[in-house]
This record gives structure tokens, C-alpha cells and sequence, in this order.
């Protein structure tokens, strides 16, 4: 048995050295290949526009059509192919309530195969580093408040969104892994609730923010008398524009490496119902808000402690009402195209 023993662990060895890769600490140069997985997306667009204003010239991006990032032998050819030196793995499907609630075989699923395949392929062809984006549904459904990132897996998640939370959490879970037994750098951060540019306004789908910006707008156009709001409008959420986040991310793939998850926010939260008035305000809807208790409220405050990243240089430029104001905009030009589905 000791034999058979030192000879297992000679070959572990052996194929460890085979598949070991080289990662370099170094900053990302302007030139450098950087994948952004996910470009299409509310996360992925806004540090797909962060890093070209920053003027980084080699960004590869895939669409859904190009790219199947669940289909692991396609995932595979594009590592072999591309070789990128840095990853933003900001592709996932995500939802609000409802939809968590409603898809949950699928929220589980389809995030799990595109994380497995994005960290483990990254490793493969040698990624310099790689950014993970989980969530900060992560955290226990009762945490203390602010959220610290060491309450990680110390109590229950809120029901309506553990598939979804699980799979991020394996994701941070694989991140450390590789970390630990490859020595890869993959980063793991999780952003508060996030809206902006590009936000899916999708009333079944959406967002709490995003689905209120087209409530009242949508009422405040039909002259509506009321605006019917989920929930009892007590819950606290803090809110981040994305591309307050996407300059956090660039920010951290040049200045930090440590296996330590990193929360993105402000720091600073509000109640529903205040974000509803906020909102209302915003676009000069004149009619009554109704809160529906019958209605899911979720986890009751949702605050994180951005200390951690706080410490390390950075902090959020756009305020709330500016950010309301900027999505409003880009959502309205959007109904004026005829691009958004009624």
C-alpha cells in the first residue's frame, strides 16, 4: 500500500507539473489580450466601455451565437484558439424575484456550466488572471449588516434565489481552488444590486430598479392613476450604476490578487418604497404608489461593507439620482427606437 501510494502521488505530481502554468503578476498593458465573457450584457457592456476608454486595444468579445460558453467542447476550442491574457468572466443568467424563483433548475444549471468551463479552460491556456463576478445574494438571507465578506456561508440563503446564489458560490469556491492547488490569480468580487446601461427591462424578468423606471414611466405616458409596487416596500437595497462596478473591476485586475472575495457598493442603502418615490420623481409621474403585500419583500436589507476595497483606493463616482437619471435616459431612447418589448 505505501508503494502504491508514493506511486499515486508521483503521477498527481507528474500531472500537475504537465498542466502547470506560468502566471505572472503583472499589470495589464494596453495591448494585452482581454476577454470580456458576457460583452453583451448589463456587467460585461460597461467594462467592455471602461476598458476602451481606458485604452485597452485587444478585447476580444463572442455573442451567445458565436459562443456557447455552456457547451464545454466549444468553450474548450476558444481557450486553444484565442490564448487571452486576462478574463472578465461577467457572463451568467440572471434575473430578479420572479424570475430566480421561477427558473430555478436553470439559473443553477446554466451558471454552473459556464463558470466551470470559463475557470477551468482559463487555467488550461494559461490566463494571466481572470476576474470572477458573483453576487451579493451570496450572503446569508439574515446577515448582519453591512455585509462583511467573511459571512460567506455562515447561515441560510433567502429561498427565492439560492439556485442562483449556489452556483456563485461555487464559482468563488473554484476561483480559491485553482488558486490554491495551480497558484492561478483568479479574483472573485460581488457587487451590490446593480442597474444602468443596458439593464433588462423586462417586467417579468427584471430588476427591482429597472422594472420600476419602466412602471412609472409606462404609467406616467398612459396617465395612470396608480403604480402597483411588489411587496410592502420596507426592504432596504443598495444600488451601484454598472459603470461605477465595470471601473472597480479594471481596477482590481491591475491592483489586487489575493484569493479574498472583494465586495463592490457604495456602502449606502435605501428602502423600496423610498426608491420608488425617487423614481416617480424622476419621471414626473403625478399618480398614487400601491405596495403589494401579497407580493415576495425577499431578503429584508441587503447592505454591503466596502471597507476591503475602500482600503485599497476606490470609491463609486454616481450618486443614485444621477444614475436614475442617466438609465432613464438610455431607456427612453431605447422606447423611441422601438427596441424594447412591450
Amino acid at each position: 500500500m505505501i508503494i502504491y501510494s508514493g506511486m499515486l502521488s508521483l503521477i498527481a505530481g507528474q500531472a500537475s507539473v504537465k498542466f502547470a502554468r506560468i502566471y505572472q503578476e503583472a499589470e495589464m498593458e494596453k495591448n494585452s489580450k482581454i476577454y470580456v465573457a458576457g460583452h453583451k450584457g448589463l456587467v460585461g457592456s460597461a467594462i467592455l466601455r471602461c476598458l476602451q476608454a481606458e485604452g485597452y486595444t485587444n478585447i476580444i468579445t463572442k455573442s451567445l451565437g458565436e459562443l456557447d460558453l455552456t457547451d464545454q467542447s466549444a468553450a474548450e476550442n476558444f481557450f486553444k484558439t484565442e490564448k487571452p491574457d486576462y478574463v472578465f468572466l461577467a457572463a451568467a443568467k440572471v434575473g430578479g424575484i420572479q424570475a430566480n424563483n421561477t427558473y430555478r433548475a436553470e439559473f443553477i444549471y446554466n451558471n454552473l456550466q459556464i463558470q466551470n468551463n470559463v475557470i477551468h479552460f482559463s487555467y488550461l491556456s494559461g490566463v494571466k488572471k481572470l476576474l470572477f463576478l458573483a453576487s451579493s445574494c451570496i450572503y446569508p438571507k439574515f446577515a448582519s449588516q453591512p455585509m462583511k465578506e467573511e459571512y460567506l456561508l455562515t447561515g441560510e440563503l433567502e429561498y427565492t434565489n439560492e439556485p442562483y446564489a449556489i452556483a456563485k458560490i461555487a464559482g468563488i469556491k473554484m476561483c480559491q481552488a485553482y488558486n490554491d492547488q495551480y497558484n492561478t490569480k483568479f479574483i472573485s468580487v460581488m457587487p451590490t444590486n446593480l442597474y444602468g446601461i443596458n439593464d433588462n427591462f423586462d417586467l417579468n424578468n427584471s430588476h427591482v430598479l429597472p422594472a420600476l423606471i419602466r412602471k412609472f414611466y409606462e404609467a406616467e405616458q398612459a396617465g395612470n392613476p396608480s403604480v402597483s409596487v411588489w411587496g410592502t416596500g420596507s426592504p432596504r437595497r443598495e444600488f451601484l450604476f454598472v459603470d461605477d462596478l465595470a471601473d472597480a473591476c479594471v481596477f482590481l485586475m491591475s491592483n489586487y490578487n489575493d484569493s479574498k472575495i472583494v465586495n463592490i457598493g457604495t456602502g449606502e442603502d435605501i428602502s423600496i418604497k423610498e426608491l420608488a418615490c425617487l423614481i416617480k420623481e424622476q419621471t414626473g409621474y403625478r399618480g398614487e404608489i400601491v405596495f403589494d403585500p401579497s407580493k415576495p419583500d425577499g431578503t429584508p436589507r441587503k447592505l454591503l461593507d466596502v471597507s476591503r476595497l475602500s482600503s485599497l483606493g476606490w470609491k463609486y463616482k454616481i450618486s443614485l439620482k444621477e444614475g436614475i437619471r442617466k438609465t432613464l435616459d438610455w431607456y427612453k431612447s431605447r422606447v423611441n427606437q422601438n427596441l424594447i418589448r412591450k
